[in-house]
């Protein structure tokens, strides 16, 4: 609702708000959007690392869109950006998706 503004006004802040929330439950989707999120900059600071970090975490929960939005945007990036987004990746599953 908040995306897209049906029945309140649009704001991506309060979407990635709730994104986050059903990230931190593992729900892949959700972990999707917010690598979408971070790519595109709304709601969040645009950072390709962060939403290589969200993608690489939804593609390994077995989102398939999340693969091909991983492997775009890895081509863009340096090795010390892929590098950071897979140690970021680890460490936020390690956390059980809390706090990333």
């Amino acid at each position: 609702m908040w995306l897209e503004g049906k029945g309140v006004v649009q704001d991506y802040k309060e979407t990635v708000k709730w994104w986050r929330k059903s990230a931190e439950q593992g729900l892949a989707n959700a972990q999707r959007n917010l690598g979408r999120s971070y790519a595109l900059g709304n709601g969040v600071i645009q950072d390709k690392v962060y939403a290589h970090m969200w993608w690489n975490i939804a593609a390994s929960n077995g989102n398939a869109g999340a693969v091909k939005y991983r492997d775009m945007i890895a081509k863009e990036m340096t090795a010390s950006q892929m590098a950071e987004a897979q140690k970021l990746a680890r460490a936020c599953v390690a956390k059980k998706y809390k706090g990333c």
